[in-house]
């Protein structure tokens, strides 16, 4: 984040990409049931309990599940820095308004 960009800028090239990582996050999330079936039809002619246990402990599985985490973490800290350029916001505004009331008196 380039600090000397008005926040505003700051807080639309953040939520681009918060809504571009959360995008991403759902996207393996909801396809997490579709993803699971196609990987079990691909180990054969076998009880779908089989199947299931095959695909659950392999490393692709492991490795779909993680990315699924990681994106759903990358899409949380973007949100975490966009809640923070607003509290940045509201402190400048608090302390604007505080130096007006300061030059009335």
């Amino acid at each position: 984040m380039n600090e000397d960009q008005p926040l505003s800028e700051q807080f639309r090239i953040v939520a681009k990409k918060w809504v571009d990582a959360d995008s991403a996050a759902s996207l393996l999330e909801e396809t997490k049931s579709a993803v699971l079936a196609r990987m079990m039809a691909g180990q054969g002619d076998m009880p779908v309990n089989r199947a299931e246990l095959n695909v659950k402990s392999s490393e692709e599985w492991l490795n779909f599940i993680t990315n699924m985490v990681k994106a759903r973490e990358r899409s949380a800290l973007l949100k975490v820095q966009l809640e923070y350029i607003r509290m940045r916001f509201s402190e400048w505004q608090s302390h604007a308004a505080t130096r007006r009331a300061e030059m009335k008196l």
